[in-house]
């Protein structure tokens, strides 16, 4: 815990406590203590002291922020501590956004931790006395590994919850519990934002030690279909048992998301990896075929790409990330394909010099090896495609040609100049010297001209 926000929590309930009210810890930061978690962000919640008292302490502390004053919730300028009331909440709109909320400082623990969503959220630890105040039963939850809803009045009010579930599952490797699992089949998600369902998605993702269980938890609660249709339409699509012992295209892709999270901390990027690992097989859904006996699914690779651009599409406008997954989907099988059938450096600097990022893509190469279902042995492959990508980078960090060569050999910019650097480029990629490149180079544009 941050030394500047546990003072300032000290500070501040000290003060309160002068006015007859009562501070607590509440949220990720009890439930991460208990677990022996480290967490950066610290909540805390002001009870027994009305509005303007809370905001007359805060501005005798430091600098007040506000966060949301009709909500209660504030902050002070120079620390990550977030300040808040006790309120109620009732929904008055579909998804996640439309709220009615009133502060009600005097509502009590119990009144304020019901609002919450599961029982190990909703714990609170006085700050000046240490004391949990555990009204539903999350410190047991949390020491047998359950993930349960508060209460089964307000919980299905906010649809996130069902993603919340799954990705905390996930993060914490819990199982959910039964009657959590039943409401969450009940709720309608399609009013969620995409923002909301990303930022679920993506904690699951870069968090989780196992983030298929994210997906396998939504798959139990039958809440696949509306915004990650892609992976459930692998569910059940057969493989090659000779390569995939593991089983279906959904058993593998599981297996090969939770391969690619022991990898990502080496990735340039790791979200990028990440849901590159999860759609790389995307197009099985629609190219499997039994073709003389045998389950083939040729060309689902360029199937990927147009379902992973569907799913990001649904999700999120980021250019970069949309760009590295096609890429990564696209190129996802060659990189050991290439290695076992020992490539030409020339092709290998081809492959490397097409990916948005090679580092990356080798990453996703042995992630998807490692999901295979068969005994791991990988050493020499991964010596190949490393060796190889070595001697690219090398090779990419010789003298080549440029534009201003071009023109200092009578070169013109334009058309005619970008056609004779993209001729340069393929000759940089053979490992041609610069002056031996320039002089074909300009031979390549003046027989262009001439024809």
């Amino acid at each position: 815990m941050p030394n500047r926000d546990m003072e300032a929590a000290w500070t501040i309930a000290e003060a309160v406590a002068k006015r007859g009210g009562r501070t607590f810890f509440v949220g990720g930061v009890v439930r991460d203590g208990l677990l022996g978690r480290e967490t950066k962000d610290i909540d805390v919640e002001v009870h027994g002291v009305p509005p303007e008292a809370l905001a007359s302490i805060l501005d005798g502390i430091g600098e007040r922020t506000v966060m949301g004053a009709s909500f209660g919730v504030y902050g002070l300028k120079g620390c990550g501590l977030d300040i808040a009331m006790p309120r109620r909440e009732r929904a008055v709109g579909r998804g996640h956004r439309d709220f009615e909320v009133d502060v009600d400082p005097f509502i009590g623990p119990r009144g304020a931790a019901v609002r919450r969503d599961f029982t190990i959220n909703a714990m609170m630890r006085d700050v000046l006395t240490g004391e949990l105040i555990d009204h539903f039963g999350g410190a047991e939850d949390l020491e047998r590994g359950v993930i349960r809803h508060v209460s089964g009045e307000t919980f299905g009010e906010d649809p996130l919850r069902v993603l919340r579930a799954a990705q905390f599952a996930a993060r914490f490797e819990f199982r959910v519990a039964d009657e959590t699992v039943a409401l969450c089949r009940t709720m309608d998600l399609s009013a969620l934002s995409r923002e909301r369902v990303l930022g679920e998605l993506n904690k699951a993702l870069l968090k989780a030690d196992r983030p298929s269980i994210f997906f396998q938890t939504l798959r139990e609660m039958d809440q696949l279909d509306f915004w990650f249709p892609e992976f459930a339409a692998l569910i059940g699509v057969p493989q090659d048992a000779a390569h995939h012992p593991e089983g279906d295209v959904w058993t593998h892709s599981m297996m090969v998301l939770d391969a690619a999270a022991k990898l990502r901390g080496e990735a340039r990027y790791p979200l990028g990896l990440m849901f590159a690992a999860g759609a790389h097989d995307f197009g099985k859904a629609s190219a499997t075929r039994v073709i003389d006996g045998r389950i083939r699914a040729l060309g689902h690779e360029l199937a990927s790409v147009e379902l992973a651009e569907r799913l990001l599409a649904r999700l999120t406008n980021e250019e970069r990330l949309r760009r590295y997954v096609v890429n990564m989907a696209k190129l996802h099988m060659r990189p050991n394909l290439m290695a076992e059938q020992h490539s030409s450096r020339k092709a290998m600097a081809k492959l490397y010099d097409e990916a948005v990022c090679p580092e990356d893509l080798l990453l996703l190469a042995k992630a998807d090896r490692m999901g295979q279902g068969r005994p791991f042995e990988y050493a020499e492959t991964e010596r190949f495609l490393r060796a190889e990508l070595a001697a690219y980078h090398e090779r990419m960090a010789l003298p080549h040609v440029t534009g201003a060569d071009l023109i200092a050999g009578g070169m013109r910019p334009g058309a005619a100049m970008g056609d004779a650097l993209r001729f340069a480029h393929k000759l940089r990629l053979a490992g041609v010297p610069k002056e031996d490149a320039l002089r074909q180079t300009l031979a390549y544009a003046r027989k262009q001209k001439a024809e």
